[in-house]
């Protein structure tokens, strides 16, 4: 199989400024399902560092409070305890927006201060565009004198509040506010990676070149760098050790690495255009998808977006697109709740009218029947190509935030039929395809073994199966819940129609203040990325 054909070359990525490899061999993938599994690996991997060793991150949100274990630690327990053993502990959490709008600045701040009077370095990073955000979510474990035993995390889970749920999706007892739709502990579903090998060294540059980067941590907020001078705040990152060589090969997996920058001024150095890697390696290999496109996402916005995925569906006929998305956006109100529901209104439209028969969406339950709230950004393509990352499926995640995304192709084959789903010669891929089948199981309530697999591996009869079980729990409801409930947690998914008074204003609100668009303006004149 040509990684050309589903990874970008250099020429493709078009940053030369990065030191970042245009992809890595010999890595181990893992996919920790939910936050319980992710945070107490992570608790596992930290408690283990020892003096000399590397704990690198960066994050969107970090509640210093949130118990990455039901009996603790802490977040801010787990990474001060390691400061304090001698551990180089650095991080880069997004100054965030004020709590008062819904966001996280206090929660940031503690954890940064708190993490900082341990020993370690925390900064607050506003190093974005006006009224966008470092998405990222990464933690780098380096073992300088044990190489072998590296290891990093990327993915979509942040290290705070709601995220520790597991497959029972019961919710996390310490929960962010979010639409009462969800409850007092919203269910959530989520996907992290753990990964070894020369990705780990990789990840380990995606760190540093932000770390490094001369631009002002607040550039965007002159207000927030006088609030931070008078606070006392570190606003000058100090130098970090030197970097270990890169972690030796351990398994299968070819990973490569895609980001998100937008363009910004002053002009960040290692993107003076920006990075636009997330949207053009899913360009690339949703342009080469035959026969199953699988998606899970926060969003699914933006007619942009939504664009590609129609392309692919009209010039190839066999073509299915199957998307688990959230039943409700997570805020609520006559204003916040209307600009969340009418981008995926009008994507979800135009796949629809591409391809009629062949869009399939749904959105997950538990079996009290409550919604889950959908945090996963994954996407499998004809089970080769798989993505896991922090980056949604809308114009601000490919263009205007910091965003970060693992693609992995493994080396080895699946050897159930279908051989070769997608029809080009590269046969389905282990990882890509087991990877959508635990999201199926736990989905269609199928334990691993035996017959869980039944109907599962062939696009055509996967989307059956899918669809059918979907069906047959709605027809359920339905029916007033008379009966034995039908397995399976999907329903299909059924958006809200707004009337066109309230299109007419939470349309553009949509597209200039939720969905905002990152680009160069010669990309954007050109409808590029």
């Amino acid at each position: 199989m040509p990684m050309r054909d589903w990874f970008l070359t250099a020429q493709e990525r078009a940053n030369p400024a990065s030191e970042l490899p245009v992809w890595t061999t010999g890595n181990l993938a893992e996919p920790l399902i939910h936050g319980a599994a992710y945070f107490d690996r992570l608790v596992s991997e930290v408690e283990a560092l020892q003096e000399g060793d590397h704990l690198f991150f960066t994050d969107w949100r970090g509640d210093p409070d949130e118990r990455m274990r039901p009996d603790g630690p802490t977040v801010a327990q787990l990474f001060s305890r390691a400061a304090q053993r001698g551990v180089v502990v650095k991080g880069l959490l997004w100054r965030s927006h004020l709590d008062s709008l819904s966001f996280s600045e206090a929660e940031n701040r503690s954890l940064s201060e708190t993490i900082c009077a341990a020993g370690g370095e925390v900064l607050l990073d506003q190093r974005v565009r006006r009224g966008g955000s470092h998405h990222q979510k990464l933690v780098v474990l380096r073992h300088p004198a044990a190489p072998e035993r590296d290891v990093a995390f990327a993915g979509g889970i942040d290290l705070c509040h709601s995220r520790r749920d597991d497959a029972e999706h019961h919710g996390d007892p310490q929960a962010v506010g979010m639409s009462p739709r969800y409850g007092d502990t919203p269910p959530w579903h989520d996907v992290q990676l753990a990964l070894r090998g020369p990705v780990v060294g990789a990840l380990d540059t995606v760190f540093r070149e932000r770390w490094t980067d001369p631009m002002p941590l607040d550039s965007e907020n002159p207000l927030a760098y006088l609030r931070d001078r008078l606070r006392g705040s570190d606003l000058r990152p100090d130098p970090l050790p030197d970097q270990p060589a890169e972690p030796p090969p351990c398994g299968p997996h070819r990973i490569q690495v895609l980001r998100t920058y937008p363009a910004v001024r002053p002009r960040y150095s290692f993107a003076p255009d920006g990075e636009r890697t997330v949207a053009r390696g899913y360009t690339k290999a949703v342009r080469r998808a035959r026969r199953l496109i699988y998606l899970e996402d926060q969003y699914l916005w933006s007619t942009e977006v939504a664009d590609l995925f129609a392309r692919a569906l009209r010039d190839n006929p066999d073509l299915h697109l199957v998307a688990v998305v959230p039943r409700y956006p997570d805020v609520d109100g006559r204003f916040a709740l209307p600009p969340n529901m009418v981008g995926r209104e009008q994507a979800l439209a135009l796949c629809g009218r591409a391809a009629p028969g062949r869009v399939h969406v749904f959105d997950v339950e538990n079996h009290a029947g409550d919604p889950v709230y959908v945090h996963a950004k994954v996407c499998v393509v004809d089970d080769v190509w798989a993505s896991v990352g922090s980056d949604n499926f809308n114009r601000r995640s490919w263009t205007h935030d910091s965003e970060l995304s693992c693609v992995v192709l493994d080396d080895t084959r699946d050897e159930r039929a279908p051989l070769d789903p997608g029809g080009l010669g590269d046969g389905a891929r282990l990882f890509a395809r087991e990877l959508r089948l635990r999201l199926w199981r736990e989905h269609l309530d199928r334990d691993p073994g035996g017959g869980a697999d039944d109907g599962l591996l062939d696009p055509a009869s996967a989307v059956e199966t899918i669809t059918s079980s979907a069906d047959a729990l709605q027809r359920w409801h339905d029916s007033g819940r008379v009966g034995p409930r039908p397995p399976g947690r999907l329903r299909p998914h059924r958006p809200e129609r707004l009337p066109w008074y309230t299109r007419a204003w939470a349309l553009p609100a949509y597209r200039l203040v939720y969905d905002p668009d990152g680009r160069p303006l010669r990309a954007r004149l050109a409808g590029t990325w």
